[in-house]
């Protein structure tokens, strides 16, 4: 698709919460508010002519390697919201993307999210075929407070649960979709802990896909939980309190 006449390097984007994104007590979703982020940022690649069909033609696609997620309310069903984003950095196969949400001029959640660009033909990464110098990048300019960590892994993990990927976990590029390993270790914490918004915000690491029936393994220490397949760690996280 060609360059859009609506396109801007910042894109604001309005949403209004849905009762099948929130909780029982009426609170949006972690989840849903990572789904928002990642459809939005979707739209700007549309807009900006780097979306996954333009991407398509060279066998290409965009798949996250991290995301740290800071989180200072979450909204609550029929509330507007505003997602502001835009790229801080694209060099050859990487870009960092950063997001907020808005309640009115009430900032309730930062993103900071880095991507690597992915042959999905031999499922290895390679320089973006497509142009970008059209995208103003802002190096300076940040969602959140810190920025992306690696997470440590060396430490002792603990099995949680047993967990077979399913056809509903798997999107356009054909593998788990980032979200729902998030939702797949939310779901074996506690109820309470979730409900009472004392989750301050997520990092998240992306080691390996996962695909479908692939069988996973759900491990944690403390705060920080790994999934893993063959004894290799796919992804790990770090709950922030």
């Amino acid at each position: 698709m060609p360059i859009s006449p609506n396109f801007t390097s910042i894109l604001e984007q309005e949403y209004e919460i849905n009762f099948l994104q929130c909780y029982p007590n009426g609170l949006l979703k972690y989840t849903e508010l990572c789904n928002i982020f990642q459809i939005t940022a979707g739209f700007h690649a549309d807009l900006g002519g780097i979306s996954f069909s333009d991407m398509q033609e060279h066998h290409q696609a965009w798949v996250m390697s991290k995301m740290r997620l800071e989180v200072v309310n979450l909204p609550k069903w029929k509330e507007k919201v505003t997602v502001k984003t835009w790229i801080k950095s694209l060099e050859n196969s990487r870009s960092t993307r950063c997001l907020e949400l808005y309640r009115g001029d009430e900032k309730l959640a930062g993103c900071e999210t880095y991507w690597a660009v992915l042959n999905t033909q031999i499922r290895r990464p390679e320089n973006l075929a497509l142009p970008h110098k059209h995208f103003t990048k802002y190096p300076e300019q940040n969602a959140t407070e810190k920025s992306m960590q690696r997470i440590n892994l060396d430490v002792a993990f603990e099995k949680v649960l047993d967990y077979k990927v399913q056809l509903s976990d798997l999107d356009i590029v054909n593998h788990a979709n980032n979200v729902k390993y998030l939702e797949w270790c939310l779901n074996t914490m506690d109820r309470k802990f979730i409900l009472k918004q004392q989750i301050k915000g997520f990092e998240m690491n992306f080691l390996k896909e996962l695909n479908w029936n692939d069988e996973a393994i759900i491990s944690k220490n403390k705060n920080t939980y790994v999934i893993s397949k063959d004894d290799k760690i796919c992804y790990a996280l770090e709950i922030i309190e």
